[in-house]
């Protein structure tokens, strides 16, 4: 069970920068725990990121494998779904998407979450990519790169079973995110899902491919009435459409009370399931965001000259969508190696570009 989660401000720290800084695009290295805190209240428009996934990849990061331990040892009353806060976490050596069990990754991603909700506009959106796992007793870690692909280097690790935690289980953690949201006052309006045709082959022989992932549209919770937020339907992808036109004097009807499915035109499509293929990594990165399935949400959920934070931000893809599509953005990132890559690549961009960005308040 995922423990409410209250926002944490710390009042003594100066933010390094700000999304009313004048720079298109700022990349800061840190835990994104500590660098949302730092954004001004209502200062970003549209959170669109990929987290970490549960128990895949170690990121070039070291993890203590005993952390499981001390945290039952401190006290004898805890049990292993206890979830620890995230800064005592980290502070024995926790990793975000390392933790020993899905529950502790989903209560951590949601804390972390959280921690940005003040520095969303009102009328803001968080898109959330997620995917899913299958639990194995000893699973494998990569240290770097997709599960089936290369010889990257991987270790194995003792995951506690119990629960839904059995072995061959699809554990439906974006499902169990986006509930822990939901608890949490945020609207989702959307789970769209994201097919992936050219995923890798996987050696089992008694499942189907697991070949999609989901994209969570979240909006805030209004104090009273329905959510109201920045939309723009004339960007999503063609046929991802959901609207209905009537004509009532063509139909006949003296009276506008006609059955809704009588006479309903939607575009032909997608709809709420976008086909994009898998892009390979850049500059060490294996898991990029692919244009085609960021830069609708980015067009749709932000308005130009507006803010996109991308928390969890890797070589900086979702930045440079961003300005080249004329909004701000601003990009957080742990690892040195991926926060020095999206820097490159954010100036690379930002070169090639004459950005006319308008005052925004």
């Amino acid at each position: 069970m995922v423990a409410q989660v209250e926002m944490e401000q710390n009042e003594t720290s100066e933010p390094e920068a700000t999304a009313s800084d004048d720079a298109p695009i700022q990349v800061r290295q840190g835990d994104a725990y500590d660098l949302m805190a730092d954004l001004p209240a209502e200062s970003i428009d549209l959170l669109i990121t990929s987290p970490p996934y549960w128990g895949l990849r170690a990121y070039g990061q070291e993890h203590n494998e005993e952390i499981l331990k001390e945290w039952l040892a401190e006290d004898s009353e805890r049990v292993q779904t206890d979830v620890p806060p995230y800064e005592w976490y980290r502070k024995h050596g926790g990793v975000l998407g390392l933790e020993p069990l899905p529950e502790w990754f989903i209560g951590h991603l949601v804390e972390i979450l959280q921690r940005g909700a003040a520095a969303l506009k009102p009328e803001g959106s968080m898109w959330i990519n997620i995917g899913d796992t299958y639990f194995a007793r000893w699973s494998s870690i990569r240290h770097d790169g997709r599960q089936g692909l290369g010889d990257n280097p991987r270790s194995r690790r003792r995951t506690p079973m119990g629960g839904f935690r059995q072995e061959k289980q699809l554990l439906l953690i974006p499902a169990r995110f986006a509930i822990a949201m939901q608890d949490l006052r945020w609207i989702l309006r959307n789970d769209l899902i994201w097919h992936k045709p050219n995923v890798p082959p996987r050696p089992e022989k008694d499942r189907l491919r697991l070949a999609h992932e989901h994209f969570f549209h979240f909006v805030k919770r209004p104090k009273e009435g329905r959510a109201k937020y920045h939309y723009d339907m004339d960007e999503v992808e063609h046929g991802a459409r959901d609207v209905v036109f009537y004509d009532f004097d063509e139909a006949g009807y003296d009276e506008a009370d006609p059955s809704y499915y009588d006479f309903q035109e939607v575009e032909e499509g997608e709809h709420d399931v976008v086909t994009t293929h898998v892009r390979s990594g850049s500059d060490g990165h294996s898991a990029t965001f692919p244009i085609g399935l960021i830069k609708p949400r980015i067009l749709s959920s932000c308005p130009p000259g507006g803010t996109v934070l991308d928390p969890f931000c890797g070589t900086g893809r979702s930045l440079t969508v961003a300005a080249e599509s004329g909004r701000r953005a601003i990009g957080f990132e742990l690892s040195a190696e991926f926060h020095e890559a999206a820097q490159k690549n954010s100036d690379q961009s930002l070169g090639q570009l004459t950005l006319e960005l308008p005052d925004v308040e």
